[in-house]
């Protein structure tokens, strides 16, 4: 499968390194996490030895195991020495090899900081499903949609949001993203890690 134009070329070898890494610092070992996620001892070797392209819904459930957001993958290891700014040509940017959603990792990699910004595009009839459970710290989660529309399942409810809309989420539960039309939508994901998750969303005002 060729790579999308603005792709992040090393983004798989960055995914590979990053998931060893937090393993290694948590003591780990693969049959462990695999344990804890349900992703095979197999898959998780072949993803952190670079030679499988995850999925997002693999990678959050690894992220969940490791006790991590999905976004934090994608970043550096905090750094008080890291620059506060993230030049957009600099910008990690990784397609899901299911659905082909493109998400950008917009903050400062390596920079301390409780908030991390995503940027999304979800293709024309796209959807990704999330099944992680609950993490080892709380995640709060907003996402503000700002071009197209896309749908959210967040356990029994879904909501329908267009341009402008900004929905409240507890992502430690099934959660579906669906893009309903026949156009891509874009969107900003915003998560922050220093505050309790909440138990329910709360419609967008």
């Amino acid at each position: 499968m060729e790579e999308a134009p603005g792709v992040t070329p090393d983004i798989n070898a960055h995914l590979a390194e990053r998931l060893r890494s937090l393993r290694a610092e948590r003591g780990l070992t693969l049959d462990t996490l695999a344990g804890r996620t349900g992703v095979s001892r197999s898959m998780i070797s072949l993803i952190e030895r670079g030679e499988s392209s995850p999925t997002a819904a693999v990678l959050d459930r690894l992220a969940a195991g490791l006790g991590v957001t999905l976004a934090s993958l994608f970043s550096e290891r905090g750094n008080a020495a890291a620059s506060p700014l993230m030049r957009r040509a600099e910008q990690r940017v990784w397609r899901d090899p299911d659905s082909g959603y493109l998400r950008r990792n917009l903050s400062p990699p390596g920079f301390p900081s409780p908030l991390e910004l995503v940027e999304v595009v979800m293709p024309a009839g796209a959807r990704v499903a999330y099944d992680s459970g609950r993490r080892s710290m709380g995640v709060s989660q907003q996402i503000w949609i700002i071009e197209g529309q896309i749908e959210v399942g967040l356990g029994d409810e879904t909501y329908r949001l267009l341009p402008g809309d900004c929905l409240c989420m507890d992502i430690e539960q099934p959660t579906l993203f669906r893009n309903p039309s026949d156009r891509p939508a874009r969107y900003l994901v915003a998560l922050s890690t220093d505050a309790p998750s909440s138990k329910s969303a709360r419609r967008p005002s």
